[in-house]
């Protein structure tokens, strides 16, 4: 049995994402209370029926607050009886999370007479900390689409094979702020930076004028022999404690050239070794 329990602030996906895995062939409960989680699993085991085989629950902060601290022993247990059991956190921005609410006019859940909104989603950020704690792959929605969380959760989620390490490898722009599911971040503002070559500037990593440049440089190929490297020797370690999922998030000033060539390089060495890399670019929407 695999059990994925998606769960996150409100306003930041979790909908979208038991959507998403609903159209891959889970059977998703949105709102479980946490006491049933246990029950609905001894059912499932003791009946063996194969529609329950990939199921996907939605927990939220309308649990009790004992329930919520109580999750992350209930994950442990679930998993020392060889249950594929994995848990998915979304967040977002504070502010990101009141243009959603006012652009939809839902009523936040925690929103009670004498609070403001901004105190319900603190509050409920609160609440979940022991979910935060417990989470295998946090997912930061604050710039992403509908359709770019859907595509992260079939990726990341539903093709990853049980036992396999997925890696995400995201290039980003620092005048954009960092990324805040990142397990590693590498700076490679030292390159020197092609956007001023004029003939450059409107190209991106990926092209083949700007790899040039950037290979030409004399810095560029020991800083990415050193993250890769670094990399090669920790990721191991992580996979030792069963980690599922790892972020390596890798920025230069605009995300748009450096950091996006480097991204490139490091995936595809990486890929010598890993079988489940993704690469994303997070200024160039892809």
């Amino acid at each position: 049995m695999r059990l994925i329990i998606v769960s996150g602030l409100s306003g930041s996906g979790k909908s979208v994402a038991l959507n998403m895995l609903e159209d891959l062939g889970y059977y998703c409960i949105d709102n479980i209370p946490i006491a049933l989680l246990r029950t609905l699993v001894e059912q499932i085991i003791v009946t063996r029926d194969q529609a329950y085989e990939y199921t996907a629950v939605g927990i939220d902060a309308r649990n009790r607050q004992a329930d919520l601290g109580a999750l992350p022993e209930l994950v442990r247990e679930l998993r020392s009886r060889d249950i594929a059991c994995e848990v998915v956190f979304l967040h977002a921005d504070d502010d990101v999370l009141l243009k959603r609410f006012g652009e939809t006019h839902r009523k936040h859940p925690l929103l009670v007479s004498g609070t403001s909104l901004r105190e319900a989603i603190q509050r409920e950020a609160e609440l979940l900390g022991p979910v935060t704690n417990v989470a295998d792959l946090t997912i930061d929605t604050t710039r992403t689409s509908v359709y770019e969380l859907r595509e992260a959760i079939r990726r990341r989620v539903a093709d990853r094979k049980l036992d396999e390490l997925s890696i995400l490898v995201e290039s980003f722009g620092y005048k954009h702020g960092l990324p805040a599911d990142a397990d590693f971040v590498f700076d490679v503002r030292c390159l020197p930076n092609p956007y001023w070559e004029p003939q450059l500037r409107g190209l991106d990593g990926r092209d083949a004028p700007v790899a040039a440049f950037i290979e030409s440089q004399a810095l560029t190929a020991g800083l990415v022999d050193d993250i890769v490297g670094f990399l090669e020797r920790w990721l191991p370690h992580f996979e030792d404690v069963k980690r599922t999922y790892m972020t390596v998030a890798i920025g230069c000033t605009g995300g748009q050239h450096r950091s996006v060539y480097v991204a490139e390089q490091v995936s595809r060495r990486l890929a010598t070794r890993y079988s489940h890399i993704i690469t994303r670019h997070s200024e160039l929407g892809s």
